[in-house]
């Protein structure tokens, strides 16, 4: 079986003391470098430096117990006959391979303009460990600050798109004041109006009401909209102009909820699309 990792997403550069490192996500996690961090040692032999590391047999132990735990398709027979032949003096082992040998997913070869050989973080960690404690040090302070700048601004969109919806809200909240809520009806009712509007546009986008989703979710402190991804996000705050538009035209709420419907699976499927697409075109 072959590995699942032929090309690479969303990639990144991080400095570590003068050494361009590039990284980029997978499935499986965060992957590194280990052609680049091999530079930092010497930068005409990097192939020799990490052919060098693969020979130990306390290398060999790591990366196949990494490999037993994370990779359900590894080969054990053939990492049993590597490990026993590891650390003797005639033995040879390079990261090709080692992947055909024995299936791995931690460690890629690539090529091509970002070619080199990559490494799960856990594994390119290691291997900076073992070729100096001082870069491995600033290598994961330097990978941590980028995490920490990616979530902050993971965190920056989903709150504009949160605000975004609390704006669209107050659009269609006032689009039912106007055209559903009757002048006679109680505080309760009304609540139990804007509530039950607010419930069709959870089902046309989560196809759940907010109470269903507390029902499955008990331990969970916040509401359905907490939980959005920031594509559903900005579709429900597109569907929240589109219902106060179809409120204002009359359409009952069973119309509405079927073209509410409509909008979010072809928006939906848009946003998606249009993101993979984005990611291509970064690699």
């Amino acid at each position: 079986m072959k590995t699942k990792y032929k090309t690479m997403s969303k990639k990144e550069t991080i400095n570590v003391q003068g050494t361009a490192i590039i990284l980029y996500q997978e499935e499986k996690g965060d992957f590194i470098s280990l052609t680049d961090i091999a530079r930092h040692r010497d930068s005409e032999r990097s192939d020799y430096i990490l052919q060098n590391w693969m020979r130990n047999r306390s290398t060999i132990e790591f990366i196949g117990l990494w490999e037993q735990f994370n990779n359900p398709n590894f080969n054990s027979i053939e990492f049993d006959g590597i490990k026993n032949m590891s650390g003797s003096n005639g033995f040879s082992l390079t990261p090709k391979r080692w992947i055909e040998s024995t299936n791995a997913i931690g460690i890629v070869s690539k090529t091509g303009r970002y070619g080199g050989t990559y490494a799960h973080r856990d594994i390119a960690f290691e291997f900076a460990t073992w070729l100096s404690a001082e870069f491995k040090f600033y290598l994961i302070k330097e990978f941590q600050r980028l995490k920490e700048d990616e979530n902050q601004h993971l965190s920056l969109e989903w709150n504009l798109q949160r605000t975004l919806s609390k704006i669209n809200y107050h659009i269609h909240t006032d689009a039912i004041k106007e055209h559903i809520i009757p002048p006679t009806v109680t505080k309760e009712q009304a609540s139990f109006i804007y509530a039950s509007e607010a419930d069709l546009l959870n089902v046309a986008l989560f196809g759940k009401t907010a109470a269903e989703w507390r029902k499955e979710n008990p331990e969970n402190k916040g509401n359905i909209r907490d939980t959005a991804t920031l594509e559903q996000l900005v579709v429900l705050s597109n569907m929240e102009s589109i219902n106060a538009l179809l409120i204002r035209q009359g359409l009952s709420q069973r119309e509405r909820l079927l073209q509410l419907n409509t909008v979010a699976i072809t928006q939906m499927k848009s946003l998606l699309s249009s993101n993979t697409l984005q990611k291509r075109l970064k690699k």
